[in-house]
């Protein structure tokens, strides 16, 4: 029997709290992190094409709260919305710290980058007496960092801002910067804990986390929210919503549960509160590289798929989740038929279409 090693259990014990949530009932958890952050690791945030949504979703953070992790877990050398400097004085900031630890500090990028017309669409300060663009700092940045932390999905996959038309040319961090040093933490807005948690992860460790083909944590993404919802049940008896005030699955109102991984239905929201699908609004799909293109409409059932007997929404995006997930809801909806379990949907289904 293999002996598991003290750095081994710490480790496990850690990230687990993490991904179960419980970390906002554990102390050690954000004494472990303050232990590891010896030194302070150096942070810079920058911010480019965004609604800033993602800094609000961090500020709350429970334990530890944004106080704490700010001021005694890691050193924020520089946020566009917390930092009192500004203009040259804090370009001249975020840039010489970058320079002073090269190859030691850790860069969030906050929202996508602009590229088209040398990335005139992002102006973020000046140097030398010229505008300096997001696409270029990021470059600059990026090369220089430990790692790279993409925060939310516009810095993750590109987002709302690189949707179609996409007229600036938005593109994701890892266009730019080696997916290798990357860790993405998609969301609109992405949970506090999925950030906190992988922060806790390298600073505790030196290393990113296990990621999943997307550079997603696989803590926090490595399930499918369709199988953790509380309205599953009724996807299991084909009952179907029609409008948002009816019990029922919000399959037919444009819900992308089966195709979005996040474990939203077990962490919540706002300090365990609520969640979208709690609260009566279908999943948007908001972790996923296609979103918002490939997710939307967000208020129309998803593209169809024909199964035997049945006519149901699954997975179409393509790339972006792959076939596994049709193939895996596919088979539940046929052992649900063969079962006697799911029936009449398909009548159901035309009255909605009415």
């Amino acid at each position: 029997m293999n002996k598991l090693s003290r750095r081994e259990f710490l480790k496990f014990a850690t990230f687990t709290a993490a991904t179960l949530g419980i970390s906002h009932s554990v102390p050690e958890v954000a004494q472990a992190l303050e232990k590891a952050a010896k030194g302070q690791p150096p942070v810079i945030w920058i911010q480019g094409a965004s609604c800033t949504g993602c800094s609000v979703s961090l500020l709350n953070s429970v334990h530890p709260d944004i106080k704490e992790i700010l001021l005694e877990i890691i050193s924020l050398k520089f946020h566009p919305n917390l930092s009192a400097a500004t203009g040259h004085i804090a370009v001249d900031t975020y840039l010489g710290e970058a320079e002073k630890n090269k190859g030691k500090f850790f860069l969030v990028v906050e929202g996508a980058i602009p590229t088209k017309n040398d990335g005139v669409y992002c102006s973020i300060g000046e140097k030398d007496e010229k505008e300096l663009y997001f696409v270029d700092v990021v470059k600059e940045l990026g090369e220089k960092a430990a790692a790279v932390i993409a925060i939310g999905t516009c810095a993750a996959y590109g987002g709302i801002p690189a949707a179609a038309p996409n007229p600036t040319g938005s593109v994701p961090v890892t266009k730019l910067i080696d997916p290798k040093k990357v860790l993405n933490i998609p969301g609109c807005p992405p949970h506090p804990d999925w950030f906190v948690g992988s922060l806790a992860h390298v600073l505790l460790y030196n290393e990113l986390p296990e990621l999943d083909k997307f550079g997603r944590p696989k803590a926090f993404y490595g399930g499918i929210i369709h199988d953790n919802c509380p309205r599953r049940q009724y996807f299991d008896n084909s009952i179907f919503a029609k409008d948002f005030s009816e019990p029922g699955c919000l399959l037919l109102l444009g819900c992308k549960g089966p195709v979005t991984h996040s474990d939203c239905p077990t962490r919540l929201w706002n300090s365990g509160v609520n969640w979208c699908i709690k609260a009566g609004h279908p999943c948007i799909g908001c972790t996923e590289p296609g979103f918002p293109d490939k997710t939307g409409p967000i208020y129309e059932k998803m593209p169809e798929v024909k199964i035997p007997g049945i006519t149901a929404s699954a997975d179409t995006f393509g790339e972006v989740v792959g076939a596994a997930t049709a193939i895996g809801l596919g088979a539940h909806l046929v052992g649900n038929i063969a079962t006697g379990r799911l029936g009449g949907h398909k009548k159901k289904d035309k009255e909605g279409d009415e």
